[in-house]
């Protein structure tokens, strides 16, 4: 039994249907993802893991709708969204997901906090506002004495914690980690996760984060073990 068995269906935010993706090379064909059913709820902290290659990573981008399975349903809030148009998951991706990347992704010679403001750029929303939520969410992320500095001036650790206040300036229902932690130290690496669990427990942000690390995997409440684009087990 997982830990969210005794969950019912009126919370969950997001689930997998019968999801199979499948890649030709060449001409032969490979199956990244076989049949993959799975349900996350709201609130959860939820790990991802499993060997190179086990479809952990392709598992994620479904997850984050950045790929599009082969066959199967992907359903968030119970609606059924995993056949609609490119611009119309892009703009559900921008409000109701953050995205946390090993690589950070921060502009290089842009400030902590116009990286932070990216994901509003093409929003309505004002710029005096936009600049008073940036830099809130550079408070959250305890770095509002950085918010002028470019990623060269940033450690690793810090790198990672504007990503973070950049992935959830607009509020998402669920955070998306990929490998948050792979660049960083052991103590920075220790902080980025004591920061999701704050965000978890206090906040009741739904998470869901890949590793290949099982020590880290092991932090979260549930965790998805992944193997040859099944899963395997659940803990």
């Amino acid at each position: 039994m997982t830990k969210s068995s005794s969950k019912n269906n009126s919370n969950v935010i997001l689930e997998l249907k019968n999801i199979t993706k499948t890649y030709a090379t060449g001409t032969n064909c490979f199956t990244a993802l076989d049949n993959v059913s799975l349900k996350i709820h709201q609130g959860e902290f939820v790990s991802i893991t499993g060997p190179s290659g086990s479809g952990k990573s392709t598992l994620m981008h479904i997850v984050g709708l950045l790929d599009n399975p082969t066959s199967g349903e992907v359903l968030l809030n119970g609606k059924n969204i995993s056949r609609l148009k490119e611009h119309q998951l892009a703009q559900i991706r921008n409000v109701t997901l953050g995205f946390v990347f090993q690589q950070f992704n921060l502009l290089a010679k842009t400030s902590s906090l116009e990286n932070v403001l990216l994901p509003l750029l093409y929003s309505d929303v004002p710029k005096n506002v936009r600049h008073q939520m940036g830099i809130e969410m550079l408070i959250k992320v305890g770095l509002e004495n950085k918010a002028s500095n470019t990623p060269a001036q940033l450690s690793g650790g810090q790198q990672q914690r504007v990503a973070i206040a950049r992935a959830l300036i607009n509020n998402p229902q669920i955070i998306l980690a990929d490998e948050p932690t792979g660049n960083l130290d052991s103590k920075s690496g220790a902080e980025v996760m004591k920061f999701f669990h704050q965000l978890n427990e206090k906040e009741g942000r739904t998470i869901i984060f890949v590793t290949h690390d099982m020590d880290l995997a092991k932090q979260a409440n549930r965790t998805i073990i992944i193997k040859d684009g099944k899963i395997l087990e659940e803990k």
